[in-house]
């Protein structure tokens, strides 16, 4: 079945007909983790580097922000039965989207926040494709654990 992850959402599966998609990764981030033993998957799409510092703010969206989304998307597959030492991670996204001048940054600000989190958690991201101008579709195959992109400038799907 197609589970669709919105912005600011998670989902994590250990059913193998589940697809996951999301659409739109412009500055915003997908991650998917796979667990090839446990057969637990799981697919984030986070906005911001860092939630507010006003927990009642962060607490709404947790997966908007790669600080509390990453660690809480690990939590759910953990509890599902992957484990960490298995877990095959690829990444999309973190486009430079209506910002030429590069004022904001989102996209870059959001890649490095990811990138620090997985190295002070020891996690190794398998494969990945951030940054540029364009925003991605990320579709990932719970079956074979196989993930796939989609941008306007290639418009036929890759496999990541």
């Amino acid at each position: 079945m197609n589970l669709v992850i919105g912005v600011a959402d998670c989902q994590v599966t250990s059913d193998p007909a589940d697809v996951l998609v999301t659409y739109a990764l412009g500055s915003c981030i997908g991650v998917s983790i796979f667990d090839p033993v446990a057969r637990v998957g799981g697919l984030l799409h986070f906005m911001l580097p860092k939630a507010p510092a006003d927990l009642a703010q962060s607490g709404k969206s947790p997966y908007m922000y790669a600080d509390s989304g990453i660690p809480m998307m690990f939590r759910k597959a953990y509890e599902k039965g992957a484990q960490k030492r298995r877990l095959q991670v690829r990444v999309a996204g973190g486009a430079q989207i209506l910002d030429d001048n590069g004022v904001f940054n989102i996209g870059q600000r959001n890649c490095e926040a990811m990138k620090k989190i997985f190295w002070r958690a020891g996690v190794q991201i398998q494969a990945g494709d951030t940054g540029g101008r364009s925003a991605r579709t990320m579709r990932f195959d719970l079956a074979s654990g196989r993930i796939f992109l989609r941008s306007p400038d290639q418009p036929a799907e890759r496999e990541l």
